[in-house]
């Protein structure tokens, strides 16, 4: 039967570094397998929210920049090719990510347009249903919407 610590619901941290102790030690038996096998679980869905957090954050400012060439700044400039950095790094840090893209940016554009809308006092019918741009396009830094790209 597996092991269970008392200390994972009162004390984490005390549980988490008991834990690696065990692992480390060779004592696989004493290990509290099951809530182990949890927070591995966990820390792959925390990764994959990243992934989507980031890429909503990038399409928001991408669709702003392309709906309000007016309002186009250095602040949402600097985003774009922030957001674009930390993105390639999180998927160098996570490269099984990339099967998750054409979900991750789907979920991404959702929440990016609710995003604009609220920043931009835009109707949500002024965005795409569906991201205009391949995640190629998303990543590349010579990239830029611009104003023509929705007439078509």
């Amino acid at each position: 039967m597996p092991q269970t610590s008392p200390l994972y619901d009162r004390d984490f941290y005390a549980w988490a570094m008991e834990q690696a102790d065990l692992l480390r030690t060779g004592k696989l038996s004493a290990a509290d397998i099951e809530h182990i096998a949890e927070e591995i679980e966990s820390m792959g869905r925390t990764e994959k929210r990243e992934l989507v957090s980031r890429l909503t954050v990038l399409l928001m400012h991408m669709l702003k920049w392309q709906f309000q060439p007016d309002r186009r700044g250095s602040s949402w400039k600097a985003t774009i090719t922030v957001q674009r950095r930390a993105l390639r790094r999180h998927l160098i840090d996570n490269p099984s990510l990339k099967a998750s893209l054409p979900e991750a940016v789907a979920d991404a554009h959702g929440d990016a347009i609710l995003s604009a809308v609220a920043e931009t006092s835009l109707s949500e019918t002024t965005f795409p249903e569906i991201c205009p741009w391949t995640f190629e396009q998303i990543m590349d830094e010579a990239f830029w919407p611009s104003e023509s790209d929705r007439l078509q």
